[in-house]
């Protein structure tokens, strides 16, 4: 009698794709439901890599290892501290100013009404009241949780404790958990291992450290923009916006609509508001063409459609955290993809595809993964 070996046997096209949806949706199930334990530990991981390097030139200085983690968390901590302190007065500053922006939000919209029902017959008026409601109390609401009850939360008291800890005893035992990763894999496949930890490492790190870069350019940008525009509260709407530019598409958006909508209620002429989409629109234009291709790097580079998919599955998932988090989630997984044997196609999926010389690197690893497979494929026919 003939025997078969196991993994020589393909199983029918629909199990298999029953098998994959099973784990996808049992992977999405454990990721929402596990969000309060896996996004501080996936926040610190990100910063403890990026402030690692600190650590070990503090270390090559002679420092104790647990001291060389305390003040690399230290300077961490201050300078997010300082962004925070910052933001906080801005937005008391800012909500000051909501009680006029209300007042000429109802005179801008009594002269839409009186322009619609005076040219246009049998138009119904738009009520103040009701849109009033959903605009300005969402801000009031929002303004009240920012100043007021944000660093009382349960939530943010644990975060604030948490990942601080976490960042620590990462740093600290860094080379312990890089060493766990190499004895977890045989001997044979040891140079992949250590190729793909300093893989992610650089992508890390080159993703976290370009981000900020280009955040500050971005800020000093738009607030020369804002600022020669006469913008109130210039400094806040710049420096909002760059942050929300780490959103890929979604969020230079959202960081241009409230500096508009804040010259519409604020200027009496339309080109305020004009001048600040044209501003913005041209800064975006240099931060997508040039700002982030050269400080962030190739190595960080998805295609337009894994990136608009990482942002809507990030979204579903853990809402705006996983936004920001699955951006160099992606990126890392890339790296693992192309590291592990049998799953280059994939890699390849996620990666950029700007010029023919990667699209053709691509396609011959793509290519090479597929004929592997189909010479295993016969070489079990011809066993049988």
């Amino acid at each position: 009698m003939q025997n078969e070996h196991p993994s020589l046997v393909e199983q029918p096209a629909y199990l298999r794709l029953t098998s994959i949806l099973l784990g996808v949706v049992l992977i999405v199930f454990i990721m929402q439901s596990a969000k309060a334990v896996l996004v501080p530990i996936l926040i610190a991981g990100f910063l403890a890599v990026l402030i690692s390097p600190l650590a070990s030139w503090l270390q090559r200085k002679g420092l104790g290892g647990a001291l060389a983690a305390l003040i690399s968390l230290l300077a961490l901590l201050a300078l997010i501290f300082g962004v925070v302190y910052f933001f906080y007065n801005q937005i008391l500053s800012f909500s000051r100013d909501l009680e006029g922006l209300e007042t000429r939000f109802g005179e801008l919209l009594a002269g839409l009404n009186n322009f619609l029902t005076t040219h246009l017959d049998g138009v119904v008026p738009i009520s103040m009241d009701s849109l009033k409601n959903v605009v300005f109390q969402q801000i009031y609401d929002n303004m009240n949780v920012l100043t007021q009850g944000v660093l009382a939360t349960a939530g943010t008291l644990t975060m604030a404790f948490i990942v601080p800890i976490y960042i620590f005893l990462f740093i600290l035992y860094r080379s312990f958990i890089i060493e766990f990763f190499k004895k977890a894999f045989s001997k044979k496949h040891k140079d992949k291992v250590e190729n793909a930890i300093s893989k992610i490492k650089d992508v890390v790190q080159n993703y976290i450290k370009g981000a900020v870069i280009v955040i500050l350019i971005l800020a000093v940008l738009n607030s020369i923009a804002l600022y020669s525009l006469g913008i109130k509260h210039a400094l806040l709407f710049a420096l909002f916006a760059a942050i929300l530019n780490v959103i890929p598409y979604l969020g230079p958006f959202l960081g241009a609509i409230f500096p508009i909508f804040f010259a519409l209620l604020t200027k009496d002429s339309l080109w305020y508001p004009f001048g600040v989409f044209l501003a913005f629109y041209v800064i975006q234009l240099f931060e997508s063409n040039l700002f982030t291709p050269k400080i962030v790097g190739g190595q960080v580079a998805m295609n337009p459609l894994m990136t608009i998919i990482a942002l809507f599955i990030g979204n579903f998932v853990w809402g705006l955290a996983g936004m920001i988090l699955f951006i160099p989630g992606m990126a890392i997984l890339k790296v693992i993809f192309d590291e592990v044997e049998g799953m280059e196609a994939y890699g390849f999926l996620l990666g950029a595809v700007n010029n023919k010389n990667s699209a053709d690197k691509g396609n011959t690893k793509a290519k090479a993964w597929a004929d592997k497979i189909q010479k295993q494929i016969k070489g079990g026919d011809s066993k049988k």
